[in-house]
């Protein structure tokens, strides 16, 4: 157990658990967590009352009429290929030229909205723990659109990390393992008897759950035989188990022989003290600091394994401990990009952000939803920041800040269009430029009206966020500004600079205008790029 934080802690250390373990807060959230005491305020973030499917799946993504799109699209490629009987081979490649890319077209567009759709849940939550753990999840068992192919898929994938968010690693990691996207991302479904494919079992040793180091390549070339024969139904997104491609016969993994199948490999994986320590490990630098110190991953680990793998009793001891309070871990973490995007337009009361401008930026600063670069995920830490993607993150601050006219936006021109997604609200008044997105096939297009919707945000509320009685002194709007955005006392460089600037600014009256410039300025310095 490691050793726990005093029961009092300050509005500071309030603000840092929601940082951490959510996508942090205005001012009136932090006061309200900080309220509940430390203990309290843990165990609210670790047993959230929202329950899943608040907010809605796009229409396309419910289980019910995703099944019925894959037997349509089921049906249209036995027609195309029937349609090709007789034709020459040109006009049967032009034929099924056109059909994929109709296919194509809607793809994309189900990329828009499902990313669209995770980034607003993330915004509006009010189970800000469950969605960064589905974050994390996304990030460890990592699989991308871009080879998937199929959004509905990846949707699915993601309605399994929320429902296991706070579960068990034990359970989620049997579950990815007849993932259909997971399978179509390392091609399972193409391992068969004779033919094993290695992909998944090195992955789910060397990435998933044990590191390098912790197996032998023969764990991993019999572990390959026990996991041949799972295939994908493409008329439902159901995977089964094919026993006529299933190779029956004795493996040894880990020193143990038996007749193994898939399960019966990831229940070997669990037996071994290093699936713990990999994962306590691995949490521990996600929501505390990196280079976590051994003896502190050792207590974590072997609660974590009396726990059977459940991730509530793990992430409360980190929560609690003293540890994940220091001075060092406090203010010290480089936000990712989805931290950084999210965490700003709830500092700033905003429910939702310009369509498809969130989609850009997630591109331009190296973080999209549904599209790790690779296997083993994004690098986290300081590999978010260098001198293009710093200078990207003040031009965005001022974009949102400000509103379109006023700060640097994305020309069209710089907009590389792909499978990502923004923020898609329904009632936005954007709603008329997605319409005109589904109809723009060209990516280039895409990208123009993805533009020209950007021109239309106004930015905040600043009568909401500065309220007209809070800018008549300077020091108090500073101090107050100063908790919202940094959550910790200004240095006082920091609030020499500030105040000078709002003293400058300032006529009259302190306008809407010259508050989102001041914010402007607090959002580009170095300290805000950090939690």
């Amino acid at each position: 157990m490691l050793p726990q934080a005093p029961d009092s802690w300050t509005i500071f250390e309030a603000a840092h658990l929601l940082n951490r373990a959510g996508f942090g807060g205005n001012p009136d959230e932090i006061k309200a967590l900080h309220a509940l005491g430390r203990i309290k305020a843990v165990d609210s973030l670790l047993n959230p009352s929202e329950p899943i499917g608040v907010i809605p799946l796009p229409s396309w993504a419910n289980r019910e009429q995703a099944v019925e799109d894959m037997r349509e699209r089921a049906k249209q490629f036995m027609e195309t290929r029937r349609a090709t009987e007789g034709m020459t081979p040109e006009e049967a490649a032009k034929l099924r030229q056109q059909s994929q890319k109709a296919e194509q077209i809607e793809n994309r567009q189900h990329g828009i909205e499902g990313q669209g759709w995770w980034f607003r849940t993330m915004l509006v939550t009010k189970a800000p723990l469950r969605e960064k753990m589905t974050l994390f999840w996304h990030d460890h068992f990592a699989s991308s659109i871009q080879k998937v192919k199929q959004p509905v898929l990846l949707i699915m994938q993601n309605e399994l990390f929320r429902k296991q968010a706070l579960g068990s690693f034990r359970t989620l990691t049997h579950e990815i393992a007849k993932d259909p996207a997971m399978m179509l991302y390392l091609d399972t479904q193409t391992s068969r008897k004779g033919q094993p494919n290695e992909n998944f079992a090195r992955e789910v040793m060397e990435l998933f759950t044990l590191g390098e180091g912790h197996y032998t390549e023969k764990d991993i070339h019999e572990a390959a035989r026990a996991f041949t024969g799972y295939q994908l139904n493409r008329m439902n997104g159901l995977v089964f188990h094919n026993k006529r491609l299933w190779d029956e016969g004795e493996k040894t993994v880990f020193g143990k022989t038996g007749k193994f199948d898939g399960d019966g490999v990831i229940d070997l994986i669990f037996e071994q003290p290093q699936a713990a320590r990999l994962m306590a490990g691995k949490l521990w630098e996600y929501f505390a600091a990196e280079d976590p110190p051994t003896a502190a991953i050792e207590e974590l680990a072997t609660g974590f394994r009396e726990a059977n793998y459940e991730v509530v009793p793990l992430l409360r001891e980190i929560f609690l401990s003293k540890e994940f309070y220091a001075p060092e871990v406090m203010r010290n973490q480089v936000k990712s990009p989805i931290q950084y995007l999210v965490q700003m337009l709830k500092q700033l009361d905003l429910r939702e952000a310009p369509q498809g401008y969130t989609l850009v930026a997630q591109q331009q600063l190296g973080q999209v939803l549904f599209m790790p670069p690779n296997v083993a995920g994004w690098d986290w830490g300081k590999a978010w920041i260098n001198t293009s993607t710093l200078l990207t993150r003040y031009n965005i601050a001022g974009f949102i800040t400000k509103g379109a006219q006023d700060a640097p936006g994305l020309a069209a021109n710089d907009v590389p269009m792909m499978e990502e997604g923004g923020m898609m609200d329904e009632s936005s008044p954007e709603r008329a430029q997605r319409q005109m997105f589904r109809k723009n096939a060209d990516e280039g297009q895409m990208a123009n009206g993805m533009a020209a919707a950007a021109r239309f945000w106004k930015g905040p509320d600043y009568d909401k966020v500065v309220p007209r009685e809070l800018r008549k002194n300077h020091e108090d709007l500073i101090d107050s500004l100063g908790f919202r955005f940094f959550q910790a006392p200004l240095p006082e460089a920091h609030r020499k600079r500030f105040l000078a600037f709002a003293e400058e600014k300032a006529g009259v009256v302190f306008t809407n205008h010259e508050i989102a410039e001041l914010i402007h300025l607090m959002l580009s310095t170095p300290d805000y790029q950090l939690c």
